[in-house]
């Protein structure tokens, strides 16, 4: 199975932004990719205001994801992206959503809010409660994650325990001293720790790094992506999760009884 991963910096605009998602998905179709992975927070960005993901907040029902799901409607390739939902006034849920022939088949409310390095996300963003079921994608399992919970193993652990063969992690990670360290490590940690493959789509505006990967199963990265827009390809190989697990058999290994997540 072929995978892609949309990079590119979200604007002010959510309209630009929904149709630069819907240009992506056109491009990764035409590409043979099976799963498109694009970046957290897609309908609206400005440097210069903290709080336009929220304020722009829009229903799953809402135009945006509308319009992408007619861009969706009558072929077989699965999306998945993040956008804030309104929960109470002034407040959203940061929540991620999967598209499939036209319609919303799965989202998923991101559990671990980034408060860290002096940003706040729960002080205007709603966490969820449920760890996400599994979808399948031409035979195989996907885990669903976003941005922050990549520094949570448990959560990576508890999808790979449930049976996911990969994990996608839509992102905007935040630029810093060491970050972009911390997002390479952790993501080939993530890979190790569950043996499973990892497509994670990184932001790319003024204020995050980019940085899109795939890593295979053995912490192996096999496409990656700078600080430019771009939309990276890659081989999901079902033979190369086998022996990763012959080889490193970690979750049959495990001495401990599976994480407790909520």
């Amino acid at each position: 199975m072929y995978v892609a991963v949309g990079q590119f910096a979200v604007t002010p605009d959510w309209e630009v932004n929904a149709q630069k998602c819907i240009s992506l998905m056109a491009e990764a179709r035409l590409k043979g990719a099976s799963l498109l992975v694009l970046p957290e927070a897609l309908l609206a960005r400005n440097d210069n205001e903290p709080d336009l993901s929220v304020k722009s907040a829009q229903p799953l029902d809402g135009a945006f994801i509308r319009m992408l799901c007619q861009e969706s409607a009558g072929n077989a390739l699965t999306t998945v992206l993040t956008i804030h939902v309104p929960s109470t006034p002034g407040r959203a849920v940061n929540t991620l959503v999967v598209l499939r022939a036209g319609a919303v088949i799965a989202s998923y409310a991101k559990l671990h809010l980034y408060d860290a390095f002096s940003i706040q996300e729960s002080r205007l963003v709603d966490p969820g409660d449920a760890v996400p079921p599994l979808l399948d994608v031409c035979g195989f399992r996907i885990g669903l994650m976003t941005c922050y919970d990549l520094r949570f193993p448990e959560l990576a652990l508890n999808l790979a325990l449930q049976g996911a063969d990969i994990l996608v992690l839509p992102a905007a990670w935040v630029r810093g001293a060491l970050k972009e360290h911390h997002w390479a490590t952790l993501l080939a940690a993530r890979a190790l720790d569950t043996t499973c493959y990892v497509v994670a789509a990184g932001e790319c505006g003024n204020k995050n790094i980019g940085q899109s990967r795939v890593v295979d199963p053995l912490g192996v990265t096999v496409a990656a992506a700078a600080e430019a827009p771009v939309l990276l390809m890659a081989e999901i190989i079902s033979e190369r999760i086998a022996l990763a697990r012959q080889q490193l058999p970690v979750l049959r290994n495990r001495r401990f009884a599976p994480p407790q997540l909520l």
